[in-house]
C-alpha cells in the first residue's frame, strides 16, 4: 500500500525525534557516571598525595577511603577482580562498590588505597528514588515531540495534498488553476508551472481537434466539386466555366489549407504592430479582376494609417476571406464598402440576387472566421441583410 507523504514525513520526524531523546538521554547518563568516577579519583589523588608527603597515617582523612599496605588485607571480592600488577581497578561487589589504587611510597613500599564509594553513587541513588518520576516525564517529553511532529509534518505537506487533490480533479479538456500558485515558495512555482503546462497542453489539444475537424469540414466540398467536375471531364471536353471553377477550388483548397495552418499556429506566434490600411491594400491586390472593382464597385474610406496589434498573417487571411466572401456571395456586380468607424473595421457588399456568384478566392464558411479573430484577441461579427451584407471586425 501507497504511504502518503504526510505519513512518511510524519515518520521521519518522529525517529529523529525519539533519536535525539535517547541520544541526549544517554549522553546525561554518561556525563553523570564519569562525574561519579571523577570525584572518586580526585579523592584517592588527595589521599595518595598526603601519603607520599606525610607517611601512612594512622587514619585517612575521608571515612570512605581505608589504606591497606598489602593485597592480603584487601576484600576477597577485591583481589579476585585485580591483579597485583594493576596501578587502578573499579570492582563491582554485591552491595558495594569500590575504586582501587596503588601507589609507592618511600619508606613503605607499595600501598593500596581502596574507597568504599556506594554512599557516592548518586546517579543510581536517584534512579531509584525518582526513576519513575523522570520516566513518566521522559514519555511525555517525548508525546509532546511526536504530537508537534505529526502538527508540523501536516501543515507542511498540507499545500502539497491541496495542490495533488486539484490536479487529480482536473478534466480533460478543462483549464487548470491551482491555488498555490501565488506561493511565494517552491510550491508556488511547481504549482505555476504544472498549470500553465496543463493549460498548454489542453491548448494543443484543442488545436489539434479542431484542425481535423476543419480538415474534414472545410476541405470535403471543394474537393466533391473538383471530383464531380474531373468526372464530367471524363465524359467530355472541359468547358471554359469548369476550367475556371476547377481553378477557383484548388484556390480555395489552397486558402483553407494556410487558413488551417495559421490556426494551428497561431498560439506560437506572438503578436505584433501593424499597419491594418497596409494589410487591406494587400488584401485587394491580391483579386484578379481588382482593376474593374477599383473603377466602378469599390469604395475605401480608410485613415492613412491603422495602427493595431495583433498577427499580421491571421489579419491578412481574414480580411482577404472576408473580401473574397463579399465578391462571391455579392454577385458579379455587387459593390464593396471598406470603412473604418467607432474602433471597427467594416467589410460590407451589396447582394445583386439575380446573377450567381462564381467562387473566387477565399470562400470559405463562418465558422473558420469566428475562430480567426478570436485566435489574435479580436472580435468579428456577421450582419446579414436582404440588400446587403455587412462584417464587422474590432481589432
Amino acid at each position: 500500500m501507497a504511504r502518503s507523504i504526510r505519513t512518511s514525513l510524519f515518520a521521519a520526524l518522529a525517529g529523529f525525534t525519539v533519536l535525539i531523546c535517547l541520544c541526549y538521554t544517554g549522553l546525561a547518563v554518561v556525563i553523570a557516571y564519569v562525574t561519579e568516577d571523577m570525584l572518586v579519583e580526585r579523592l584517592l589523588l588527595r589521599e595518595a598525595a598526603a601519603i607520599e608527603q606525610h607517611g601512612v597515617p594512622a587514619r585517612p582523612r575521608s571515612d570512605l577511603i581505608t589504606v591497606h599496605a598489602s593485597r592480603a588485607t584487601l576484600p576477597a571480592a577485591v583481589r579476585a577482580a585485580t591483579s597485583p600488577q594493576d596501578q587502578r581497578a573499579e570492582v563491582f561487589a554485591t552491595g558495594a562498590h569500590y575504586h582501587l589504587m596503588a601507589r609507592e611510597v618511600p619508606g613503605h613500599g607499595r600501598v593500596y588505597l581502596l574507597a568504599d564509594v556506594t554512599p557516592l553513587l548518586a546517579v543510581s541513588k536517584v534512579v531509584q528514588d525518582v526513576g519513575g518520576v523522570l520516566i513518566f516525564f521522559a514519555l511525555g517529553l517525548v508525546a509532546l515531540a511526536l504530537l508537534l511532529a505529526w502538527l508540523l509534518a501536516r501543515r507542511l505537506v498540507r499545500p502539497l495534498q491541496a495542490l495533488a487533490l486539484e490536479a487529480r480533479s482536473l478534466a480533460p479538456g478543462g483549464v487548470a488553476s491551482f491555488s498555490a500558485r501565488t506561493r511565494p515558495d517552491e510550491i508556488g512555482v511547481l504549482a505555476e508551472r504544472l498549470e500553465t503546462s496543463f493549460n498548454a497542453l489542453q491548448a494543443a489539444l484543442r488545436r489539434e481537434h479542431d484542425f481535423t475537424r476543419d480538415v474534414g469540414h472545410e476541405l470535403r466540398t471543394p474537393l466533391t466539386v473538383m471530383n464531380n467536375t474531373l468526372l464530367l471531364a471524363a465524359a467530355r471536353p472541359m468547358q471554359q466555366a469548369e476550367v475556371r471553377q476547377l481553378q477557383a477550388g484548388v484556390d480555395e483548397l489552397r486558402a483553407t489549407i494556410d487558413v488551417l495552418f495559421a490556426l494551428a499556429r497561431a498560439e506560437h506566434i506572438a503578436p505584433a504592430d501593424f499597419d491594418l490600411r497596409a494589410c487591406v491594400e494587400q488584401s485587394l491586390l491580391r483579386l484578379p479582376d481588382i482593376g474593374a472593382l477599383v473603377e466602378e464597385r469599390l469604395r475605401i474610406e480608410l485613415p492613412q494609417r491603422l495602427p493595431v496589434s495583433g498577427n499580421p498573417q491571421l489579419a491578412s487571411l481574414l480580411v482577404t476571406n472576408c473580401v473574397g466572401n463579399a465578391l462571391f456571395h455579392g454577385g458579379p456586380g455587387c459593390r464593396l464598402a471598406i470603412t473604418w468607424g467607432d474602433g471597427r473595421l467594416v467589410i460590407a457588399n451589396t447582394v445583386d440576387a439575380a446573377h450567381l456568384g462564381e467562387v473566387q478566392g477565399f470562400a470559405h464558411g463562418q465558422n473558420l472566421l469566428a475562430r480567426v479573430a478570436p485566435a489574435m484577441g479580436w472580435e468579428i461579427a456577421f450582419i446579414a441583410g436582404e440588400s446587403g451584407y455587412r462584417v464587422e471586425i474590432a481589432p
